[in-house]
């Protein structure tokens, strides 16, 4: 067997080696961190749906930003991205709220939509911003969607 064989060889048991390793260790801290994570997402979940009780579509969003710009960053998101789904869910429509939502699947409309809320928001530098939309874009969908299975004959 010649030499560059041999060497191509060892390189790719330790390249398997190490992947099947930081596969291994990637499963294991979220077999030991997943009870932490999904209690805490409850309690995410009840403190939206608790605040969607006081306030109105707009107020969820609003208080939403306003956590998510005391503590950003991906794990702010995604408690912010829970908190404001069930907060829409139990709050009182604001007239107007889905009017200029896009759906998901218009790309470059969402693309510009959520731009535009960041400005708003004044996080057009946070690359992070946009995914804060997704439950506002999610919720507008689904409410749009049971308005039409409901007036359906």
């Amino acid at each position: 067997m010649p030499g560059w064989l041999k060497a191509l060889l060892i390189v790719a048991i330790v390249v398997v080696v190490l992947v099947v390793g930081v596969v291994g260790a990637g499963v294991f801290y979220v077999m030991r961190h997943k009870d932490a994570w999904w209690a805490a997402g409850k309690e995410v979940a009840e403190e939206g749906k608790n605040f969607g009780n006081t306030t109105d579509n707009q107020g969820c969003v609003d208080e939403g930003l306003s956590r998510y710009k005391k503590e950003p960053g991906l794990a702010s998101i995604l408690s912010n991205t829970i908190f404001t789904r069930t907060c829409l869910e139990s709050s009182k429509p604001t007239p107007g709220f889905c009017d200029e939502v896009p759906r998901q699947t218009e790309f470059m409309k969402t693309v510009e939509w959520r731009k535009k809320q960041c400005r708003q928001a004044g996080l057009q530098s946070d690359n992070n911003c946009q995914n804060l939309f997704t439950p506002v874009q999610q919720f507008c969908e689904d409410k749009s969607s049971r308005s039409r299975s409901n007036a359906a004959p």
